[in-house]
Protein backbone atom coordinates (compact mmCIF):
# COMPACT_ATOMS: atom_id res chain seq x y z
CA UNK A 1 0.00 0.00 0.00
CA UNK A 2 2.66 2.51 0.63
CA UNK A 3 4.39 1.68 -2.58
CA UNK A 4 0.81 2.77 -4.23
CA UNK A 5 0.95 5.64 -2.56
CA UNK A 6 4.17 6.99 -3.15
CA UNK A 7 3.51 5.97 -6.86
CA UNK A 8 0.70 8.15 -6.64
CA UNK A 9 2.13 11.05 -5.03
CA UNK A 10 5.44 10.99 -7.51
CA UNK A 11 2.63 11.18 -10.31
CA UNK A 12 1.03 14.06 -8.81
CA UNK A 13 4.56 15.89 -8.34
CA UNK A 14 5.84 15.10 -11.70
CA UNK A 15 2.79 15.67 -13.79
CA UNK A 16 -0.46 17.80 -12.11
CA UNK A 17 1.42 21.01 -13.00
CA UNK A 18 5.25 21.44 -13.94
CA UNK A 19 5.58 17.89 -15.61
CA UNK A 20 2.12 18.23 -17.52
CA UNK A 21 3.36 21.39 -19.21
CA UNK A 22 6.97 20.50 -19.54
CA UNK A 23 5.70 16.96 -21.62
CA UNK A 24 2.68 17.76 -23.15
CA UNK A 25 2.69 21.86 -23.40
CA UNK A 26 0.91 25.41 -22.65
CA UNK A 27 -1.99 23.83 -24.96
CA UNK A 28 -2.83 20.90 -23.00
CA UNK A 29 -2.33 22.45 -19.87
CA UNK A 30 -4.74 25.28 -20.58
CA UNK A 31 -6.99 22.56 -21.74
CA UNK A 32 -7.36 20.53 -18.90
CA UNK A 33 -7.48 23.87 -16.57
CA UNK A 34 -10.56 24.81 -18.19
CA UNK A 35 -12.26 21.42 -18.28
CA UNK A 36 -11.78 21.23 -14.26
CA UNK A 37 -13.17 24.54 -13.89
CA UNK A 38 -16.44 23.68 -16.09
CA UNK A 39 -16.75 20.90 -13.90
CA UNK A 40 -16.27 23.23 -10.70
CA UNK A 41 -18.82 25.73 -12.05
CA UNK A 42 -21.26 23.30 -12.94
CA UNK A 43 -23.36 23.24 -9.76
CA UNK A 44 -22.91 27.07 -9.25
CA UNK A 45 -24.54 27.65 -12.92
CA UNK A 46 -27.30 25.13 -12.22
CA UNK A 47 -27.90 26.86 -9.00
CA UNK A 48 -27.70 30.65 -10.32
CA UNK A 49 -29.17 30.00 -13.88
CA UNK A 50 -31.70 26.90 -13.31
CA UNK A 51 -31.91 23.26 -14.64
CA UNK A 52 -32.08 25.08 -18.07
CA UNK A 53 -28.25 25.98 -18.20
CA UNK A 54 -26.95 22.23 -16.67
CA UNK A 55 -26.57 20.81 -20.46
CA UNK A 56 -25.14 23.62 -21.84
CA UNK A 57 -22.71 23.13 -18.58
CA UNK A 58 -22.17 19.28 -19.74
CA UNK A 59 -21.78 19.68 -22.86
CA UNK A 60 -18.66 22.26 -22.03
CA UNK A 61 -17.37 19.54 -19.68
CA UNK A 62 -17.61 17.23 -22.11
CA UNK A 63 -15.59 18.81 -24.99
CA UNK A 64 -12.98 20.50 -23.28
CA UNK A 65 -12.48 17.05 -21.30
CA UNK A 66 -12.49 15.53 -25.50
CA UNK A 67 -10.08 18.29 -26.36
CA UNK A 68 -7.50 18.04 -23.88
CA UNK A 69 -7.26 13.92 -24.36
CA UNK A 70 -7.07 14.43 -28.20
CA UNK A 71 -4.02 17.14 -27.42
CA UNK A 72 -2.41 14.88 -25.38
CA UNK A 73 -2.51 11.82 -27.81
CA UNK A 74 -1.60 14.11 -30.55
CA UNK A 75 1.34 15.33 -28.87
CA UNK A 76 1.99 11.75 -28.27
CA UNK A 77 0.86 9.94 -32.07
CA UNK A 78 0.57 12.81 -34.08
CA UNK A 79 -2.36 13.99 -36.23
CA UNK A 80 -2.93 11.69 -38.28
CA UNK A 81 -3.34 8.65 -35.72
CA UNK A 82 -4.72 10.61 -33.33
CA UNK A 83 -7.72 11.53 -35.47
CA UNK A 84 -8.29 8.22 -36.90
CA UNK A 85 -8.70 6.59 -33.40
CA UNK A 86 -11.00 9.02 -32.38
CA UNK A 87 -13.34 9.22 -35.88
CA UNK A 88 -12.72 5.05 -35.13
CA UNK A 89 -14.10 5.11 -31.81
CA UNK A 90 -16.90 7.46 -32.06
CA UNK A 91 -18.57 5.55 -35.12
CA UNK A 92 -18.10 2.41 -33.06
CA UNK A 93 -19.80 4.20 -29.84
CA UNK A 94 -22.11 5.64 -31.83
CA UNK A 95 -23.78 2.29 -33.53
CA UNK A 96 -23.58 0.77 -30.04
CA UNK A 97 -25.53 3.25 -28.55
CA UNK A 98 -28.33 3.28 -31.51
CA UNK A 99 -28.76 -0.21 -31.38
CA UNK A 100 -28.56 -0.06 -27.65
CA UNK A 101 -31.24 2.41 -27.65
CA UNK A 102 -33.01 0.66 -30.60
CA UNK A 103 -33.11 -2.96 -29.32
CA UNK A 104 -32.05 -3.19 -25.87
CA UNK A 105 -28.65 -5.02 -26.58
CA UNK A 106 -26.40 -5.34 -25.11
CA UNK A 107 -26.82 -2.61 -22.06
CA UNK A 108 -31.00 -3.50 -21.45
CA UNK A 109 -33.77 -1.13 -22.75
CA UNK A 110 -33.50 2.42 -22.19
CA UNK A 111 -34.65 5.28 -24.36
CA UNK A 112 -32.61 8.97 -24.93
CA UNK A 113 -35.10 12.14 -23.73
CA UNK A 114 -35.00 15.03 -25.45
CA UNK A 115 -32.80 16.74 -23.10
CA UNK A 116 -29.67 16.21 -25.07
CA UNK A 117 -29.65 17.63 -28.27
CA UNK A 118 -28.57 17.62 -31.03
CA UNK A 119 -29.12 13.71 -31.60
CA UNK A 120 -28.17 11.43 -34.39
CA UNK A 121 -30.53 8.38 -35.10
CA UNK A 122 -31.85 8.83 -31.53
CA UNK A 123 -28.56 9.33 -29.85
CA UNK A 124 -27.26 12.43 -28.61
CA UNK A 125 -24.17 13.35 -30.05
CA UNK A 126 -22.70 14.33 -26.88
CA UNK A 127 -22.61 10.32 -26.29
CA UNK A 128 -19.99 8.96 -28.57
CA UNK A 129 -17.87 12.46 -27.44
CA UNK A 130 -18.15 10.60 -23.71
CA UNK A 131 -16.78 7.74 -24.83
CA UNK A 132 -13.75 9.46 -26.61
CA UNK A 133 -12.83 11.17 -23.23
CA UNK A 134 -12.63 8.43 -21.36
CA UNK A 135 -11.23 5.72 -22.98
CA UNK A 136 -8.06 6.46 -23.81
CA UNK A 137 -7.41 7.06 -20.40
CA UNK A 138 -8.80 3.95 -19.46
CA UNK A 139 -6.36 2.68 -21.60
CA UNK A 140 -3.74 3.94 -19.88
CA UNK A 141 -4.80 2.05 -16.97
CA UNK A 142 -5.11 -0.95 -18.54
CA UNK A 143 -1.57 -0.37 -20.28
CA UNK A 144 0.15 0.08 -16.65
CA UNK A 145 -1.85 -3.21 -15.04
CA UNK A 146 -0.91 -5.14 -18.11
CA UNK A 147 2.42 -4.49 -17.69
CA UNK A 148 2.88 -6.13 -14.82
CA UNK A 149 2.15 -9.66 -15.63
CA UNK A 150 4.47 -11.42 -17.56
CA UNK A 151 1.14 -13.81 -19.28
CA UNK A 152 0.39 -9.98 -20.97
CA UNK A 153 3.71 -9.76 -22.01
CA UNK A 154 2.94 -11.90 -25.51
CA UNK A 155 1.54 -9.80 -28.17
CA UNK A 156 -1.45 -11.42 -28.50
CA UNK A 157 -2.30 -11.81 -25.04
CA UNK A 158 -0.90 -8.54 -24.29
CA UNK A 159 -4.22 -7.08 -26.89
CA UNK A 160 -6.26 -9.69 -24.59
CA UNK A 161 -5.29 -8.27 -20.86
CA UNK A 162 -5.31 -4.34 -22.60
CA UNK A 163 -8.94 -5.26 -23.63
CA UNK A 164 -10.54 -6.56 -20.57
CA UNK A 165 -8.23 -3.99 -18.32
CA UNK A 166 -9.51 -1.51 -20.46
CA UNK A 167 -13.45 -2.80 -19.83
CA UNK A 168 -13.17 -2.70 -16.04
CA UNK A 169 -11.32 0.60 -15.96
CA UNK A 170 -13.77 2.31 -17.84
CA UNK A 171 -17.11 0.30 -16.73
CA UNK A 172 -16.11 1.64 -13.21
CA UNK A 173 -16.23 5.29 -14.30
CA UNK A 174 -20.03 4.56 -14.93
CA UNK A 175 -20.48 3.72 -11.47
CA UNK A 176 -20.29 7.31 -11.03
CA UNK A 177 -22.07 8.39 -14.45
CA UNK A 178 -24.95 6.45 -15.01
CA UNK A 179 -27.25 7.34 -11.93
CA UNK A 180 -26.18 10.80 -12.23
CA UNK A 181 -27.29 10.81 -15.60
CA UNK A 182 -30.64 9.68 -14.82
CA UNK A 183 -31.10 11.59 -12.07
CA UNK A 184 -30.58 14.27 -14.62
CA UNK A 185 -33.28 12.55 -16.78
CA UNK A 186 -31.00 12.31 -19.83
CA UNK A 187 -32.32 8.77 -20.36
CA UNK A 188 -34.66 6.29 -18.94
CA UNK A 189 -34.57 2.88 -18.24
CA UNK A 190 -37.52 1.01 -19.16
CA UNK A 191 -36.64 -1.73 -16.26
CA UNK A 192 -34.75 0.17 -13.85
CA UNK A 193 -32.20 -2.29 -11.73
CA UNK A 194 -30.28 -3.13 -8.87
CA UNK A 195 -27.53 -0.45 -8.74
CA UNK A 196 -29.33 2.79 -7.58
CA UNK A 197 -32.15 2.55 -10.64
CA UNK A 198 -29.58 1.28 -13.38
CA UNK A 199 -29.99 -2.56 -14.56
CA UNK A 200 -26.83 -5.16 -13.84
CA UNK A 201 -26.96 -5.60 -17.44
CA UNK A 202 -25.56 -2.43 -18.14
CA UNK A 203 -22.82 -2.71 -16.99
CA UNK A 204 -22.28 -6.02 -18.57
CA UNK A 205 -22.98 -4.30 -21.48
CA UNK A 206 -20.40 -1.45 -21.03
CA UNK A 207 -17.55 -3.72 -20.25
CA UNK A 208 -18.18 -6.26 -23.00
CA UNK A 209 -18.17 -2.95 -25.32
CA UNK A 210 -15.63 -0.77 -24.04
CA UNK A 211 -13.21 -4.26 -24.33
CA UNK A 212 -14.45 -4.89 -27.57
CA UNK A 213 -13.43 -1.21 -29.28
CA UNK A 214 -10.03 -1.64 -27.43
CA UNK A 215 -9.25 -5.24 -29.03
CA UNK A 216 -10.27 -3.72 -32.24
CA UNK A 217 -8.31 -0.55 -31.60
CA UNK A 218 -5.19 -2.02 -30.07
CA UNK A 219 -3.79 1.24 -28.73
CA UNK A 220 0.14 1.52 -28.43
CA UNK A 221 2.91 4.17 -27.17
CA UNK A 222 0.27 5.67 -25.05
CA UNK A 223 1.31 9.10 -23.36
CA UNK A 224 0.47 7.19 -20.17
CA UNK A 225 1.31 9.89 -17.17
CA UNK A 226 -1.37 12.88 -18.74
CA UNK A 227 -3.98 10.51 -19.47
CA UNK A 228 -3.20 8.70 -15.98
CA UNK A 229 -3.79 12.38 -14.07
CA UNK A 230 -7.30 12.47 -16.20
CA UNK A 231 -8.47 9.35 -15.24
CA UNK A 232 -7.71 10.73 -11.51
CA UNK A 233 -9.07 13.68 -12.01
CA UNK A 234 -12.41 12.69 -13.24
CA UNK A 235 -12.48 10.71 -10.12
CA UNK A 236 -11.65 13.23 -7.60
CA UNK A 237 -14.26 15.77 -9.36
CA UNK A 238 -16.79 12.59 -9.71
CA UNK A 239 -16.54 11.30 -5.88
CA UNK A 240 -16.57 15.32 -4.84
CA UNK A 241 -19.35 16.26 -6.96
CA UNK A 242 -21.60 13.47 -6.25
CA UNK A 243 -21.70 13.66 -2.65
CA UNK A 244 -21.31 17.56 -1.69
CA UNK A 245 -23.59 19.03 -4.58
CA UNK A 246 -25.41 16.39 -6.65
CA UNK A 247 -27.04 14.21 -3.39
CA UNK A 248 -25.26 11.16 -4.76
CA UNK A 249 -23.93 9.78 -1.80
CA UNK A 250 -24.34 6.17 -2.63
CA UNK A 251 -23.01 6.18 -5.95
CA UNK A 252 -19.94 8.59 -4.90
CA UNK A 253 -18.87 5.56 -2.39
CA UNK A 254 -18.86 3.23 -5.20
CA UNK A 255 -17.32 5.08 -7.80
CA UNK A 256 -15.18 6.30 -5.41
CA UNK A 257 -13.84 2.48 -4.96
CA UNK A 258 -14.32 1.51 -8.10
CA UNK A 259 -12.19 3.78 -10.15
CA UNK A 260 -10.12 4.28 -7.07
CA UNK A 261 -9.14 0.81 -7.28
CA UNK A 262 -8.53 0.76 -10.49
CA UNK A 263 -5.99 3.99 -10.01
CA UNK A 264 -4.42 2.39 -7.24
CA UNK A 265 -3.91 -1.15 -8.62
CA UNK A 266 -2.31 1.05 -12.19
CA UNK A 267 0.16 2.83 -9.85
CA UNK A 268 1.02 0.04 -7.77
CA UNK A 269 1.84 -2.71 -10.26
CA UNK A 270 3.71 -0.21 -12.29
CA UNK A 271 7.41 -0.20 -12.40
CA UNK A 272 8.25 1.62 -15.71
CA UNK A 273 9.15 4.90 -15.62
CA UNK A 274 6.43 7.87 -15.13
Amino acid sequence: MHRAFSRLGQMSRNWMIVGLLRQTGWLVLALVAAWILSMISLPIIRWTLGDASLTTGVYAGVLLQVLAVLAILWRGWGALRTLATAVAVMILAWLVEALGSTTGAPFGAYDYTPVLQPQLGGVPLLIPLAWLMMLPPAWAVATMIAARYSVFQNSRWHAVGLAVFSGLAFTAWDLFLDPQMVGWNFWTWRQPGGYFGIPWTNYLGWFVVSSGITLLIRPKALPLSPLIVVYGITWALETIGQLFFWNLPGPAAFGFLGMGGMLFWACYRWKGPL
